[in-house]
């Protein structure tokens, strides 16, 4: 299979080469070989440290990590990344600002998990009636909270208490006693099952609303006008190598590994982590009910124009020559 595709994407760089001409295209091609991009060094992020794999040879990607998705958005808008890796509700928050940026694959889906202490009298959302559940307000996260809540028709403003408190430190506070419950991304939901000190009670996805949708790679509009080659590139970059990784766990979990995160718990975590490249109708719905859902939360003044969010020719280029 990695070979098929490997075969299908260097195909489809060489026919981009022919229809170009030969002159502008050897720059163009140049220019494609010789990428920054942008991701998190976590485990459903690391897709674009596989990129080098599969380019042409004597291409090169350089991988620059990020902590935070809106800092990842500001410096693709800077001009100091060609593409990267960022969150759904990022990519709605610009362009409902207006910002020229678009969606051109998916990165991950799920990731994403309610976790309760071990002993704790919670055994459905219901029982999450007068607990302190902590969230970061903004993110991906909080909405999927909010969900879980009216679901079980409780009101996050008299039913229960909602406290911020950052991703790496809700462990601790579960574990000791200062709240009862959390919603965040792996591997911590994870994290709390596997040392004892919690449980996951559930995995919020709901195929009437958000679904599993989580993050994304994103490029410029002026990328996709001046250099469409470059971006082509990368999204057959991507698939391929997302499919190695679907395809090659190890290799994947090894890397993972290496940045720190434990093995054991990224195996236990794996099952909640869908690494992906694709987007049908349905992504693009969810998508659409994310950003009502951010309008009602505040996130953002009115829910921008989804359909225009993407740009898909790239991923139909690559489904074209794949077949």
């Amino acid at each position: 299979m990695k070979k098929r595709i490997c075969a299908a994407l260097l195909a489809a760089v060489s026919l981009l080469g022919a229809l170009s001409g030969c002159g502008a295209a050897e720059s163009q091609i140049d220019a494609a070989l010789h990428a920054t991009v942008g991701t998190w060094k976590t485990a459903q992020t690391l897709t674009p440290y596989f990129y080098e794999d599969f380019v042409p040879e004597g291409g090169t990607v350089e991988v620059m990590p990020f902590t935070n998705p809106g800092d990842q958005k500001t410096a693709l808008l800077a001009g100091s990344l060609d593409m990267t890796g960022t969150t759904i509700p990022t990519a709605i928050a610009a362009a409902a600002a207006g910002e020229p940026v678009k969606i051109v694959a998916s990165l991950c889906n799920k990731c994403s998990a309610l976790a309760v202490g071990k002993d704790a009298d919670i055994q459905s959302a219901e029982d999450l009636k007068g607990k302190t559940i902590a969230y970061v307000p903004g993110t991906m996260h909080h909405v999927l909270l909010l969900d879980v809540l009216r679901r079980a028709g409780l009101d996050p403003d008299t039913d229960v208490t909602l406290t911020r408190i950052d991703f790496f430190d809700m462990g601790q506070a579960l574990a000791g006693g200062q709240i009862d419950a959390f919603l965040s991304g792996e591997p911590y939901p994870s994290q709390a099952e596997l040392d004892g000190y919690g449980r996951i009670l559930s995995y919020p996805y709901f195929d009437d609303s958000i679904g599993t949708i989580n993050a994304a790679m994103i490029v410029t509009e002026e990328t996709i006008a001046q250099n469409p080659e470059l971006v082509q590139q990368l999204v057959d970059a991507h698939i391929a190598a997302t499919e190695y990784e679907n395809e090659n766990p190890d290799a994947w979990l090894d890397l993972a590994a290496s940045f720190g995160t434990d093995r054991d718990l990224l195996e236990f975590s794996a099952d909640n982590i869908e690494l992906c490249w694709d987007i049908d109708e349905q992504y693009i719905r969810n998508c659409e009910n994310l950003a009502e859902q951010m309008v009602e939360l505040g996130m953002i003044d009115q829910v921008p124009d989804i359909e225009a969010m993407f740009d898909l020719s790239f991923l139909e280029n690559a489904k074209a020559e794949m077949e």
